[in-house]
């Protein structure tokens, strides 16, 4: 029962948190090490955008729908007389919050991305 009110939406919450987890590991490890290591740094600019794409649309995209759609459940009444209106309101205000500062982090990683690329450019064509 509680299931249904519950902790199903707390478990899609912590698989869409947990997705991008390997890749945003291996992206994380081969950025510490980029500077003194070859195949780092390879590793690094070749998971970059893709990590980025990845992480934008499970934390930018099916985050905040399945945060929407977990909104309409409680304040229709779903989870009524089993979950306090307390605590469902504060899962949607803290997962609100995660998915804000992740959609920001991502965000500025990209800007980073664009503004490195650009300059790599730049440098090309100055040659």
């Amino acid at each position: 029962y509680l299931v249904r009110h519950g902790a199903f939406a707390i478990l899609v919450l912590l698989i869409l948190a947990e997705v991008t987890s390997a890749c945003q590991n291996a992206w994380t490890l081969s950025g510490v090490r980029r500077r003194d290591s070859a195949l780092a740094a390879k590793v690094f600019d070749a998971l970059s955008a893709p990590f980025y794409s990845f992480y934008s649309v499970v934390r930018g995209l099916f985050g905040p729908l399945f945060l929407y759609k977990m909104g309409v459940f409680y304040a229709s009444g779903g989870a009524e007389g089993v979950i306090p209106r307390w605590v469902w309101v504060s899962w949607l205000v803290v997962v609100s919050i995660a998915i804000g500062v992740s959609i920001l982090w991502v965000s500025n990683l990209w800007v980073e991305l664009f503004r490195e690329r650009s300059k790599g450019r730049l440098k090309k064509k100055s040659r």
